[in-house]
């Protein structure tokens, strides 16, 4: 009986709450500073010579170290050292990465000697843009590495309790970020002249984030020793082999066809995203026509305000009723048919109306397949290399991630060579490059097809294998 009244720190809704926050806080100001660029495409294009190819292959570095390995280093050190550590030096990378990147697109680096050099050596690339890809590499290293630890944190804080809710606040806190970025960048950017002054700003809001992590390590380290105390957790010293992390243990992931699936829904799902992010507010200047970049970011920056005003609720309700293989469904398909309208209703149209709706529902749709996607992991994976999964996922995402917007800044510089208006604003030296984006848009739409037959399937899966994915996290006692 004194077992049961023992109350431990996550116990009080305050304090478990209050770590949440905490963490949120540091993804929120990551996520602003991912996006902290992507409404000025075509400012970087004029200010510092920037190609749609050269800007996709600055915003597919942000992946490059992740897929060529780290991630699945960063589960490792995630389950071997704790997410104490862990966060402390994935918080540190990201601040560090993103002080890289403002070195190298601030105005007064264009004129050393340094940028020259760069701009000559290996590919036809500006200086600038190599300074800022090798800084978003190491910030990506720590974002993806953050995001992971988060969802793990969150999973031990929250165990037993509002888990999928509390998931779903981080993701909206963090989703509410890339508004905030789409709101301020442009007018940053337009107040003090240049492009480098929103990414100054957000590097000083990453350190703040590392602070906060710190914080919120000080409330863990007390958490685990009532853990220690009650017997519910052994010491570090005092744990068996059996307890440990093993290298091998990662065996038990790859061999699971439930992991394979939601991994590979989870690539094709955000490959349809992440990239589309990047492209978004320049499309929307292309295809609506008569809009400044700060009217184009206006206008996508309720994305993510689709997905943050509902993921919570959203979250409430797998915890209580479930379904989350039929919320993955219907993600899909409000992607797919919100990318179709991108496509070929707004060329048609031109209609702000419709820009600003189908903006939402890819936010709503954005905000289903998350909500769904990350609570359903620690039901199919053992909690000891929880930490091992999550990365293993986010590094087949990241797969995506690199390519597709390399892929998509090299079909839509291809797919206008011939377009007489993109030709003739570039002999004019015009500040606004009128592209047409029809060509990359289906291509995000057949990702969005492919998720949808992967939802499918793993809905079929969870009916086969009583995987619980359409069951609902909290279990009431009988």
């Amino acid at each position: 009986m004194a077992e049961k009244l023992r109350k431990f720190l996550n116990d009080y809704p305050a304090a478990r709450w209050a770590a949440l926050i905490l963490i949120a806080l540091m993804m929120f100001f990551g996520y602003m500073f991912v996006d902290v660029m992507s409404p000025l495409q075509s400012l970087v294009e004029q200010q510092r010579g920037w190609s749609p190819h050269v800007f996709g292959t600055y915003a597919a570095s942000e992946y490059i170290l992740n897929v060529c390995g780290f991630l699945i280093i960063a589960g490792i050190i995630l389950d071997k050292m704790g997410i104490r550590f862990t966060g402390i030096l994935a918080s540190s990378m990201m601040f560090l990465g993103a002080a890289i990147k403002y070195v190298g697109i601030s105005d007064w680096f264009q004129a050393t000697a340094f940028n020259e050099w760069l701009g000559s050596w290996w590919t036809s690339m500006p200086g600038s843009a190599k300074m800022a890809s090798l800084g978003f590499m190491l910030f990506g290293c720590g974002c993806e590495m953050a995001g992971t630890t988060v969802s793990k944190s969150i999973a031990k804080w929250f165990k037993g309790k509002e888990m999928a809710l509390a998931m779903g606040i981080e993701m909206a806190i963090a989703r509410v970020g890339v508004f905030a970025i789409f709101s301020i960048s442009p007018a940053i950017a337009a107040k003090m002249g240049s492009v480098a002054a929103p990414v100054g700003f957000c590097t000083i809001l990453l350190l703040i984030g590392v602070i906060n992590f710190i914080v919120f390590s000080v409330m863990d380290t007390r958490f685990d020793k009532q853990l220690i105390g009650a017997g519910l957790m052994k010491a570090k010293a005092d744990r068996d082999t059996e307890d440990e992390f093993h290298i091998s243990d990662l065996g038990k992931v790859f061999g699971s066809k439930s992991f394979w699936t939601v991994a590979i829904l989870c690539v094709l799902y955000y490959s349809a995203i992440f990239p589309f992010q990047r492209y978004g507010a320049n499309m929307l200047q292309c295809n609506i026509g008569d809009l400044t970049p700060q009217q184009a970011a206006n206008i996508f920056r309720w994305f993510p305000i689709g997905a943050a005003a509902i993921t919570p609720f959203l979250g409430a309700y797998l915890d209580h009723k479930g379904k989350g293989a039929t919320m993955l469904i219907w993600g899909a398909v409000l992607l797919i048919v919100c990318h179709l309208v991108f496509a070929f209703g707004l060329p048609a149209t031109h209609s702000k109306l419709l820009a600003y709706a189908t903006i939402v529902i890819l936010g709503i749709s954005f905000s289903l397949v998350p909500a769904a996607l990350w609570p359903s992991v620690p039901k199919i994976i053992p909690e000891k290399i929880l930490g091992s999964a999550y990365n293993l996922i986010f590094w087949v995402q990241n797969i995506g991630l690199c390519f597709v917007p390399l892929l998509i800044g090299a079909v839509l510089e291809s797919s206008n060579a011939n377009n007489a208006a993109v030709v003739a604003a570039k002999q004019a030296g015009a500040e606004f490059i009128p592209y047409n984006y029809t060509v990359p848009l289906i291509i995000f739409a057949c990702f969005g097809v492919a998720a949808l037959v992967v939802a499918i399937y793993l809905k079929a899966l969870d009916s086969k294998k009583h995987l619980g994915l359409e069951e609902p996290n909290i279990v009431k006692e009988a």
